[in-house]
């Protein structure tokens, strides 16, 4: 399975998602799996995440810094099985960037965090370092859902 985690910028939640769905997933045994990040915007191609996620990451063990940003294409809708979006601005934006005959399934990243009772992982680039942890901490309950689901399918 191909799973790509999209954000506006690829350089704060969604490169996180994707450090931090790649070490549990292989530590839960799903080594089969396709991981990457995205974003809808084109700011960010070619930078690596800001430095507050890479150190919010690092404090747990997720390395991030190697990521570089990437905007979202259209093949990706066709190579990708599941396509996460972090809120339900880039899930709408997703939404209108599928070409026709696009395979991915679209959804929520927060979907697979009930417990976290949010539907959004908020965007913490302009906001102050503790932000990025509440992030880490949304990624990680959603992660372990996705694993669950995943196992279970």
């Amino acid at each position: 399975m191909r799973i790509l985690f999209v954000c506006m910028g690829n350089i704060c939640r969604s490169p996180t998602a994707e450090g931090v769905f790649r070490v549990r997933a292989e530590a839960a045994g799903l080594k089969e799996l396709e991981i990457d990040s995205a974003g809808t915007g084109s700011w960010h191609i070619g930078k690596a995440p800001d430095v507050r996620a890479r150190h919010a990451a690092s404090k747990r063990h997720y390395e991030i810094g190697g990521l570089r940003g990437r905007q979202v294409s259209a093949a990706d809708f066709r190579i990708f099985d599941l396509i996460l979006a972090m809120d339900l601005d880039n899930l709408a934006e997703l939404k209108k960037l599928r070409p026709r005959g696009g395979k991915a399934r679209l959804q929520l990243f927060l979907e697979y965090a009930p417990s976290v009772g949010a539907q959004e992982v908020p965007d913490p680039y302009s906001g102050e370092d503790d932000g990025f942890e509440r992030v880490l901490d949304m990624i990680e309950i959603a992660s372990d859902g996705l694993i669950e689901h995943l196992r279970n399918r």
